[in-house]
């Protein structure tokens, strides 16, 4: 072999490659969680690590606590079957209706509320089933939810659910193709892997234990998808809606909230 062979250092060829590689390696790494990850209106210098896993699309951190010290609550245990979505069988509308008296000072008399309290009227039984059942089982945190649900049985939530399923709909305006919707709403992000609104929540598609989410206060919807993108709210199965709302922005946000809960004002049943 000669002694300054191929791979010797002092071959010119052997040297540019080198450096070459190493240059290219250097703007690679400037570019992929430098460059791209700033031109993000919610981009914050938290360190290599973070950075590499905002490029990789994962969290940094899987299991964060919340400030304060307080417990972060455990994902959902329900099962999401298709006769939960049946609003009927031993359920009794009546007898939730009675239990739903309990509910009206935040969730209105039928069903509409008047401040940031989700809208129930029309909802789908399932969503109302899984979100009490989570609540009793302290999966979805809220001090007066919690209390409340706690000492309901699983017939008084399958009451609670045909109740509102039975009540003239709130949902006022379903979405359509046929409309001008916001680009997270119609298509979502496949680049940032956030599906669209549109496949899960109603109007074209309804993804099982998806809720109705038309005419839905607007607060309440920034409060929920900022909850979801923070990890404080983790009651979503296979975390569905946090791997959605961890890649959008604040104006993102704001944007699909403002347009479902614009829905409401077009008028509808009832």
């Amino acid at each position: 072999m000669r002694e300054d062979g191929m791979y010797s250092w002092r071959n010119p060829w052997f040297r540019w490659s080198v450096v070459s590689l190493v240059s290219l390696t250097v703007v690679s790494i400037l570019v992929g969680f430098v460059l791209l990850p700033s031109v993000h209106g919610d981009f914050t210098a938290q360190g290599l690590w973070a950075s590499i896993c905002r490029a990789a699309g994962v969290p940094s951190e899987w299991s964060q606590a919340p400030s304060g010290g307080q417990s972060v609550p455990q994902p959902t245990n329900v099962v999401l079957e298709r006769s939960m979505a049946r609003a009927g069988g031993n359920a009794a509308v009546g007898r939730g209706g009675t239990l739903a008296l309990n509910c009206t000072m935040c969730h209105g008399a039928q069903g509409m509320s008047a401040s940031s309290a989700p809208n129930l009227a029309g909802q789908y039984p399932e969503v109302v089933i899984k979100q009490l059942a989570d609540y009793k089982a302290g999966k979805r945190a809220s001090s007066i939810m919690e209390a409340l649900a706690r000492g309901l049985s699983e017939q008084d939530i399958a009451d609670l659910a045909a109740y509102y399923a039975y009540l003239p709909k709130a949902r006022t305006a379903p979405t359509t193709y046929d409309e001008s919707l916001p680009a997270l709403v119609r298509v979502g992000a496949p680049m940032r892997n956030i599906a669209p609104c549109i496949s899960c929540h109603g109007g074209v598609d309804q993804k099982l234990g998806a809720p109705w989410i038309e005419g839905m206060p607007r607060d309440y919807l920034v409060e929920q998808l900022r909850a979801f993108r923070s990890g404080e709210r983790r009651n979503d199965s296979q975390a569905q809606m946090r791997s959605v709302a961890r890649a959008m922005t604040d104006a993102e946000i704001e944007e699909v909230s403002a347009f479902y809960a614009g829905k409401a004002s077009a008028g509808g049943e009832r």
